[in-house]
């Protein structure tokens, strides 16, 4: 007999069990994450008890990164979308978000032998389409590309990892967009002494990072009798991890509603990936599946 609204043999159904999707955190992947977060609220001194663990909490907030899907479309075996939507607002604006990345990020360096601080970065930018619900204020036309929607500006390491995100509107031109991005990376990163970039950020904004930031923006050009696609000295890392982006559904297309909220969807992905990455060659123990109830319609 089918469990109730599935189609699936009563003895088959599963809820809240790791490992039920692709995009679940494996127990070594976990264990990575949840010292990171935030205290549980306990006892009724501290605030109502959470009712959902925050294993599945974090599991529904990769579904959607990785799939794309409509947060009111998350399966039922996940916390209900709006407790879903409230702790990814809350870890956004408390600044979880950064800080579980950027730990994760220190680790992925040093496994990787480099030191926990990168002295070089690459900056690119990603114009991306909106959907209809991105409010009209947040985003422009790319002529260049002819893209409208908006425009993500990221600089990252020599591994392709992410030091700063910022979002704006297409329209917004290369060279004044990435200011806000590298000097988020001056701040945050004051051993970066260069920074690599495309002819699209060539001009007016190498003279403000040396004059302003006090940081060389080496400007990578084409070889002049180019024909074709060829991959970027120094700059291929910076491709790369665009690609790791769009290979989540959520990020080939914007759909928050708030550029702030963007940043926050890329930095999820890329905790993802580095998650994966640093647990890469183990094998993967995923709680086993936790059986139902069934009960007559």
């Amino acid at each position: 007999m089918p469990c109730r609204g599935t189609g699936v043999a009563v003895g088959d159904c599963v809820s809240g069990s790791g490992g039920a999707y692709p995009s679940d955190l494996t127990d070594e992947q976990w264990a990575l994450v949840e010292p990171l977060l935030p205290a549980a609220r306990v006892g009724p001194k501290g605030g109502r008890r959470e009712k959902h663990p925050r294993r599945r909490i974090v599991d529904a907030i990769f579904y959607v990164v990785r799939t794309g899907c409509a947060r009111r479309q998350l399966p039922k075996d996940f916390a209900p979308w709006p407790t879903v939507y409230w702790y990814f607002t809350r870890w956004h604006d408390d600044g979880t978000v950064e800080r579980l990345h950027d730990a994760l990020r220190d680790r992925v360096r040093v496994a990787d032998g480099r030191s926990v601080e990168p002295s070089a970065g690459l900056i690119d930018s990603q114009s991306v389409r909106t959907a209809d619900t991105v409010p009209a204020s947040t985003r422009g036309f790319d002529a260049g590309k002819k893209v409208k929607g908006r425009k993500r500006f990221i600089v990252t390491d020599t591994l392709g990892l992410l030091l700063a995100v910022h979002v704006v509107a297409a329209s917004i031109q290369d060279r004044d967009g990435a200011k806000r991005s590298l000097l988020w990376t001056r701040l945050d990163h004051p051993s970066i002494l260069k920074v690599w970039a495309d002819q699209g950020f060539a001009g007016r904004l190498v003279d403000w990072s040396a004059s302003t930031l006090d940081r060389d923006l080496e400007i990578v050009r084409k070889v002049p009798d180019q024909r074709g696609f060829q991959v970027q000295p120094k700059r291929w890392a910076v491709e790369r991890t665009f690609a790791w982006m769009t290979a989540h559904r959520r990020l080939a297309r914007d759909y928050e509603t708030d550029p702030a909220r963007s940043e926050t969807m890329i930095r999820w992905a890329m905790i993802g990936i580095m998650v994966r990455r640093i647990t890469r060659g183990r094998p993967a123990k995923r709680r086993g599946p936790r059986r139902l109830r069934w009960t007559a319609p």
